[in-house]
C-alpha cells in the first residue's frame, strides 16, 4: 500500500540549502533560510540561553511527562511579554505550550475548527505553511492582497473582511511579516481591530517574531489593539526567532475567550494536542522559563536581542540609502521590519543571482536580509542592479 503514494514536490527551500552546501565559489551569499545571522554569518546560541542550561544542568532533577499543556511555567512567565502589563483581558487568557510557533499555528487552526471555523481569510503573500495547514485541516481559505508598492492593501483586507461568512476566522502576522516585512501601523491595527468586532470575525494572531521589528512592546501593539477589541481571539507564537531556539522548537498557543467557557475550550486544545504530538517537548521552553524568572538573564536576553535587532535595522538603512538599484527601488526596505523581504524580480533573474553571482535566495523573491553583512551587501546591491537593467 506504501508504494501507492504519491511523491510529493520537493520543498524548494530545503533544495536551496543543498544548492548552496554544494556551490564552491568562496563569496557565496546565503538569503535563503530564515534564521538570524550575524555580521559575521554566524547563528549562534544565546548566551542568555547558554546561561539558563546551566542552571537547568545544575538543577533540573526529572525528565517526566509534564503532560500536553507542557510547561505552564514557560507560558504564564511570557504572558506579561506578549500582552503588557496591567493587560485588561489578562484573566480571559489561558494557553498551552505546542511544539515552535508551527505548531501553535496549528493547535490554533485546529481549534477553530473545532469551533465551527469552515473558512480561513488570510493575506498573500504569506509564510507557506499557513496555507499547507489549513489544506491538511480541509479548511478553505480565502485570500486577500497583503500588499501593494511597498505598503499595506488596506482597501483589498477591508474588502475581505466585509465579504466574510458567519463561519470564517481571519489569519494575520502580528509583526515582522513573513514574507514582506511589511506590517500594520499601530492606527491601522485600530481600524482592522473595529472591522473585526463589528463583523464578529475570530482573529488567529501569529506572532513569531516579537522584538525583531522595533522592540518587544512595539511589536506587539498590534494583537493588543485586536485582543482589547474582539471577545475571542487565538494566539500562536515562537520563541525560535526571538530567543534563538530554532532546533528546540518553542511555542504557545493563548486562547482568550469568555472565563465561564475557559476549562471547555482548553480541555479541547489538550485533546487535540495529545493526538498530534501527546507532548511539547520541554528543553527549549524551560530555558526560557529560567530566563524569565531571572532578572539578569532577563536583561541579558533582551539585550542581545536588541543588538539582533539594530544589526537587521542597519542591514536594511543602507539597501534603503542603495535608492535604486536596477529596475529594483531600495528605500521601501528601510522601514520594513524583520527578517524579510521581498524583491521584486523574475524567476529568470533570481536564478541569475544564482548562477552568476552566487546569490542564493527563494524564487518566490523573498530574501533574509540577515544574510547580508558589511562585507557582501555591495556585491549583493551591485548583483541586483545587473540583473535587473
Amino acid at each position: 500500500m506504501l508504494a501507492n503514494l504519491p511523491a510529493q514536490p520537493a520543498d524548494a527551500l530545503l533544495a536551496l540549502i543543498k544548492l548552496y552546501a554544494a556551490d564552491e565559489r568562496a563569496d557565496k551569499i546565503d538569503l535563503g533560510v530564515g534564521v538570524y545571522r550575524t555580521g559575521q554569518g554566524e547563528t549562534p546560541v544565546f548566551g542568555a540561553i547558554k546561561g539558563a542550561e546551566k542552571k537547568l544542568l545544575e538543577t533540573q532533577d526529572s525528565k517526566a511527562y509534564l503532560g500536553p499543556e507542557g510547561d505552564m511555567g514557560f507560558v504564564n512567565a511570557l504572558k506579561p511579554f506578549i500582552f503588557g502589563e496591567g493587560f485588561a483581558k489578562i484573566d480571559q487568557i489561558d494557553g498551552m505550550q505546542t511544539p515552535g510557533g508551527t505548531g501553535g499555528v496549528r493547535l490554533a487552526v485546529g481549534l477553530a475548527k473545532k469551533a465551527g471555523i469552515q473558512r480561513v481569510i488570510m493575506g498573500t503573500p504569506s509564510w507557506p505553511n499557513h496555507a499547507q495547514i489549513m489544506k491538511d485541516l480541509d479548511l478553505d481559505t480565502v485570500a486577500f492582497n497583503h500588499a501593494s508598492g511597498g505598503v499595506v492593501d488596506m482597501d483589498a483586507l477591508k474588502a475581505a473582511i466585509a465579504a466574510a461568512g458567519p463561519n470564517d476566522a481571519i489569519l494575520l502576522h502580528g509583526c515582522c511579516h513573513n514574507p514582506t516585512g511589511i506590517d500594520y501601523t499601530d492606527a491601522q491595527w485600530e481600524e482592522i481591530a473595529a472591522l473585526l468586532k463589528d463583523k464578529g470575525l475570530l482573529p488567529i494572531l501569529d506572532l513569531a517574531y516579537q522584538g525583531l521589528g522595533y522592540g518587544m512592546e512595539e511589536d506587539a501593539q498590534g494583537i493588543r489593539i485586536v485582543m482589547n477589541a474582539v471577545p475571542e481571539a487565538l494566539l500562536a507564537y515562537s520563541c525560535d526567532k526571538n530567543f534563538g531556539l530554532y532546533r528546540d522548537r518553542v511555542g504557545a498557543i493563548y486562547v482568550m475567550a469568555d472565563k465561564g467557557a475557559m476549562p471547555a475550550i482548553m480541555s479541547n486544545g489538550a485533546s487535540l494536542a495529545r493526538a498530534n504530538w501527546s507532548m511539547p517537548p520541554d528543553h527549549g521552553a524551560a530555558a526560557v522559563r529560567v530566563i524569565l524568572e531571572d532578572e539578569a538573564l532577563t536583561a541579558q536576553w533582551l539585550d542581545e536581542l536588541d543588538q539582533m535587532r539594530t544589526r537587521m535595522r542597519q542591514v536594511r538603512g543602507r539597501l534603503a540609502a542603495a535608492g535604486t538599484a536596477g529596475s529594483v527601488d531600495m528605500t521601501p526596505y528601510g522601514t520594513q521590519n524583520g527578517l524579510f523581504a521581498m524583491l521584486p524580480l523574475s524567476k529568470e533573474q533570481i536564478q541569475s543571482l544564482r548562477d552568476d553571482h552566487a546569490i542564493y535566495m527563494a524564487g518566490s523573491g523573498r530574501i533574509n536580509v540577515a544574510g547580508l553583512t558589511m562585507g557582501n551587501i555591495d556585491k549583493f546591491i551591485a548583483a541586483v542592479a545587473e540583473v535587473s537593467a
